[in-house]
């Protein structure tokens, strides 16, 4: 694709005819071609953020867990194909009633509303059944809002996901569901910004910056509303559509206070777990996993709303003291862990599979120790040592290449 389809597939403003393919291996991979527009997209805002409130829209420590989280997320990939497509080829080659023209426009038009419904239904359920909200809160637990926290995804959603688009696939060709699956994720990029305020008319119709601010929300106005990934009628049509009204706060009602990815991944199900042992009664236990996470013995399935924390305006983002200097030690390290990461999507086809699992499992290291300096952790300089003395060890063993080979010589000065 050409810089200028890849630039207006970001805003889902590609015509059939330039979106439409035969073959599933024919179709792009807008996501991945995306990467340089997330750049300059965030560098734009910061820059924007700078000009409109003299202040920057996010954190150091906040941007850095957010891009662990996406990369985390994205780790899972590198060794599967993704269950989305899997499964809906399957049924696609197995259970379809009929088959749809794969280059009609018609075609093109209805799938475009039967990913975003679907999308709807999953992203609705995964704040109302709370072994799916486990998963998902992940997104949710910035206590900033901006393009970085965009790219801060969940490891384990992307598992249930894939069941709400099955129905398509009993007459949807696979290529065009291909198509607008990653369209309906990058559209939902941009949105992520408090710089863009109102888009006037197209409120009525598209989920925009306004709409999925309040849906970010954890002000008790705020809380399940606005689920919608591309449109926003969903949401008027099924009753959960909120605008923006009173200042937004952000972030959980009860916040993680944590940039530790892993922490961040799986300590809800940690808290599933313990409430699931701790709650009696069998059909008690069932509804632990399968009612809201804020339901409770003899409360309504999605909790009482009265117990949603009230904001007051003196609301505090987690943000612990970090030295400058370790801040800029952490942006250095983590640019050498995004090369490598790079890397890896690269040149992931001439690599064996246990020099793959052996980066993978280095990545996976540093974002818990990036995150870990990120808290002031006691414990976080011994981690960051071993991480690199394992980095040199494999660095100089040829298992690491790197852009940034300068970083390397100067591991070996150091240590």
């Amino acid at each position: 694709t050409a810089p200028g389809q890849q630039l207006r597939a970001l805003f889902y403003a590609l015509a059939p005819g330039e979106s439409s393919f035969r073959t599933v291996e024919e179709v792009p991979d807008y996501v991945e071609k995306s990467i340089p527009f997330f750049i300059t997209f965030i560098g734009l805002e910061f820059a924007v953020s700078w000009i409109q409130k003299r202040k920057l829209p996010g954190r150091i420590n906040d941007g850095i867990s957010s891009l662990s989280l996406g990369i985390l997320s994205r780790l899972p990939d590198v060794l599967f194909r993704s269950i989305e497509l899997i499964s809906y080829i399957y049924v696609w080659n197995n259970y379809r009633l009929f088959e749809l023209p794969w280059d009609s426009p018609w075609t093109w038009y209805l799938t475009l509303l039967g990913v975003d419904f679907a999308y709807y239904c999953f992203h609705r359920m995964s704040h109302e059944v709370n072994i799916l909200w486990a998963a998902h809160q992940v997104h949710h637990s910035s206590e900033d809002y901006n393009l970085f926290t965009a790219l801060r995804q969940s490891v384990l959603q992307k598992y249930t996901s894939w069941i709400f688009n099955l129905p398509m696939a009993l007459f949807i060709p696979p290529s065009v569901f291909a198509v607008h699956l990653q369209f309906n994720l990058l559209y939902q990029f941009w949105i992520h910004t408090e710089v863009i305020t109102k888009l006037g008319p197209l409120e009525w119709i598209l989920n925009t910056p306004s709409h999925h601010r309040v849906h970010h929300g954890r002000n008790p106005y705020c809380i399940d509303k606005n689920y919608g990934g591309t449109l926003i009628i969903w949401d008027r049509i099924f009753g959960t559509f909120e605008a923006e009204d009173a200042k937004v706060v952000y972030g959980l009602t009860h916040p993680v206070n944590s940039f530790d990815p892993i922490m961040l991944q799986l300590r809800p199900l940690a808290q599933i777990w313990n409430t699931f042992w701790a709650t009696p009664g069998f059909c008690n236990k069932l509804s632990v996993i399968f009612k809201g996470p804020g339901w409770g013995p003899g409360k309504p399935r999605l909790g009482l709303p009265e117990e949603i924390p009230a904001i007051t305006g003196k609301e505090v983002p987690f943000n612990p003291y970090v030295p400058a200097y370790l801040n800029g030690y952490a942006l250095v390290h983590f640019a050498v862990i995004v090369d490598l990461y790079t890397e890896l999507l690269a040149s992931i086809t001439v690599l064996s599979q246990g020099t793959v699992l052996l980066r993978i499992c280095f990545i996976i290291l540093s974002l818990v120790s990036f995150g870990l300096l990120m808290e002031n952790k006691s414990k976080a300089g011994i981690l960051e040592i071993i991480r690199c003395l394992v980095f040199i060890g494999v660095y100089k063993l040829g298992y690491f290449r790197s852009q940034f080979s300068f970083l390397g010589y100067a591991y070996e000065v150091r240590y």
